[in-house]
């Protein structure tokens, strides 16, 4: 390739990641700060183009963002950009890195608290992640991508998101790893490791497990054959650790008194190569009936990566519940991927050593591993000159042209509900459990094209319900001294209603959208009329969560872009207020809609 061919794919790639840059800030924007108002823009080359217009008052001027491809319940697409001053008589383009600057400066003007330099260390600082993800996002346009057998696997599917949450404003934002780092520790690029192994005195060993092996036992599975050359001493534990994290460890005042003391060594690296997932911390080998859940000092999107106790203790005790309650057996379609043991270490003083690891089931292996896809690979956007890997999946199955694929969409979206829409509501309506099932955390079978079976995953995402508290103490009496679990159901429906539906099932429906597949509208209906059903079925708090979701006139959604405003770390604030905010709820509208259509017919 010549330095003119690279130059151009260069800005290629980085008017590309500026384009996605803005559409994820501008979503959140329109989502959480101002839904604006909608308006056509005069074109000299063409009909006029339909476009979103926010008024920016702090800054005497207005934006409009061209809608290329709009949605009832997802990400819009936006197009072209233009900009106006009130002192102005006419729009001019502007290029989107600007237009994210401007309304980045509006919505700190509308929200943020605080003296003015704070505000503005706060403003900058965002616009520096902005920044920072916009370059991640180039870098990774850049990098060449996964081979066509890798494609619909496990590894392929989490290696695949380089643009990362459609709905963040800073989707693809890592402090605290660097480039030549993320070559061998970053899931885009495919790079595999080692596991760094400490060899611990076990008097400083904290460990739990919901199975018949105990957790340190694991930790040797973990390293395979490895595992029997270990240099361990009498009394010592072996503790695999990621390598960033280890390097970190090695610095912290309190490891460093126990490696003087003798208690902590660092042996080195052992086991087979292991590769990141899309979460960076939970590594894999298909080699390995386990993966392993680290705490990394990286901060991704705006949370720095960290175990927390509660959350090792959480996936021990639902792991034992879940085994308990006999509900994987009811629901054959649907399996929950446990985190059933963990190691630690005890510090003085501290709640968490640094050293908290989960051991998490690994079942994509020795071939079980093709056809496993998250559903944040399935309806992410595709790179340029290609098409998502829904509609990729759907053109294999349904050769035909537009008629054949619209009714292959819509069997493919009742057979997805049967595997996550379904047993999730079920799991609530039984155990008074739920999920918090979003696109990164459900995965399909679709080995064939089509679902088959889905899965969970994540020991952070647990919500149990106070009004089952009884019942779900004789099962797991653990969960007694694990607060963070429960809930009142209020909240829990408002929750799922975000993780199940906003988050996950319309990404679906905006993908297919997008892809010309099938009208949103059929499949908002679809699900509609499956909720109905499950309703009518249903007695308890599923029913319950079916007509809160049908009927309410708003749906919870995340307030990723308030956070960031605030500056708040959800995963370290322990404060629940401002995670969550209201949307219109456009399953209640489409409802109303179909009411209205109805009695003008009848009149």
């Amino acid at each position: 390739m010549s330095s003119q061919e690279r130059e151009r794919e260069t800005a290629s790639s980085q008017a590309i990641a500026e384009a996605a840059a803005f559409q994820s800030f501008a979503n959140g924007y329109l989502r959480e700060i101002d839904p604006g108002i909608r308006v056509h823009h005069a074109l000299a080359d063409g009909p006029a183009a339909p476009c979103v217009e926010w008024s920016l008052p702090s800054q005497r001027m207005a934006i409009r963002a061209e809608v290329v491809s709009p949605s009832l319940c997802g990400a819009q697409r936006f197009g072209r950009l233009w900009i106006r001053h009130l002192h102005e008589p006419r729009w001019r383009c502007v290029p989107p890195m600007r237009a994210v600057g401007d309304l980045l400066s509006e919505a700190y003007a509308r929200v943020a608290s605080g003296s003015g330099e704070t505000a503005r260390e706060r403003e900058l600082e965002l616009l520096g992640r902005v920044l920072d993800s916009y370059r991640e996002t180039a870098r990774q346009l850049d990098l060449v991508s996964c081979g066509p057998d890798e494609e619909m696997s496990f590894i392929g599917a989490e290696r695949s998101l380089v643009f990362g949450h459609w709905l963040h404003p800073t989707p693809k934002s890592r402090q605290g790893l660097t480039h030549w780092q993320a070559r061998a520790y970053a899931p885009e690029e495919g790079g595999e490791f080692r596991l760094e192994v400490f060899a611990v005195a076990a008097r400083l060993v904290r460990h739990d497990s919901a199975g018949p092996r105990p957790a340190p036992q694991i930790a040797l599975e973990l390293l395979g054959a490895d595992a029997a050359r270990l240099p361990l001493r009498a009394g010592e534990i072996a503790i695999p650790m990621h390598p960033l994290q280890a390097e970190a460890l090695t610095l912290e005042p309190h490891v460093a008194a126990w490696t003087e003391a003798g208690l902590v060594r660092r042996i080195g690296a052992f086991g087979s190569p292991f590769t990141a997932t899309s979460s960076l911390r939970t590594v894999y080998s298909s080699d390995s009936p386990w993966m392993a859940k680290f705490s990394v000092p990286v901060t991704l999107t705006n949370s720095l990566r960290v175990n927390r106790l509660a959350e090792l203790q959480a996936g021990v005790a639902m792991a034992r519940l879940l085994a308990r309650s006999g509900f994987g057996a009811r629901h054959p379609t649907f399996r929950i991927i446990h985190d059933p043991a963990y190691l630690t270490l005890r510090a003085a003083g501290r709640e968490e050593s640094g050293f908290e690891t989960v051991f998490r089931e690994n079942p994509f292996r020795e071939g079980a591993e093709q056809g496993i896809v998250t559903i944040a690979a399935l309806t992410a956007e595709p790179r340029p000159g290609r098409i998502s890997r829904l509609s990729t999946l759907l053109r294999r199955v349904c050769p035909g042209g537009a008629t054949e694929y619209s009714r292959a969409a819509r069997r493919w979206f009742g057979l997805y509900l049967d595997c996550l829409l379904e047993p999730v509501v079920a799991l609530y309506e039984e155990q008074g459990i739920a999920l918090e099932a979003h696109q990164q955390n459900t995965l399909l079978d679709v080995s064939d094209g089509w679902p088959r079976r889905g899965f969970y995953r994540d020991n952070q995402g647990f919500y149990l319900s106070r009004a089952a508290h009884a019942e779900l103490l004789r099962e797991a009496p653990e969960t007694a001294t694990i607060d963070s679990l429960y809930f009142e159901d209020e909240e829990i429906r408002r929750r799922l209603a975000y993780y199940l539906v906003v988050n996950q099932i319309f990404s679906v429906i905006a993908r297919m959208g997008h892809d010309g597949l099938i009208g949103e509208e059929i499949l908002l209906d679809e699900l509609a009329r499956r909720l109905e059903a499950m309703a009518r079925r249903m007695v308890g708090a599923g029913r319950d969560f079916a007509r809160s979701v049908l009927e309410g006139p708003a749906l919870c959604t995340k307030a990723n872009l308030l956070l960031r405003l605030r500056n708040l770390d959800e995963l370290a604030t322990g404060e629940e207020a401002g995670l969550y905010i209201d949307m219109p709820n456009p399953l209640s509208a489409r409802i109303a809609a179909r009411g209205e259509a109805q009695c003008a017919l009848a009149s």
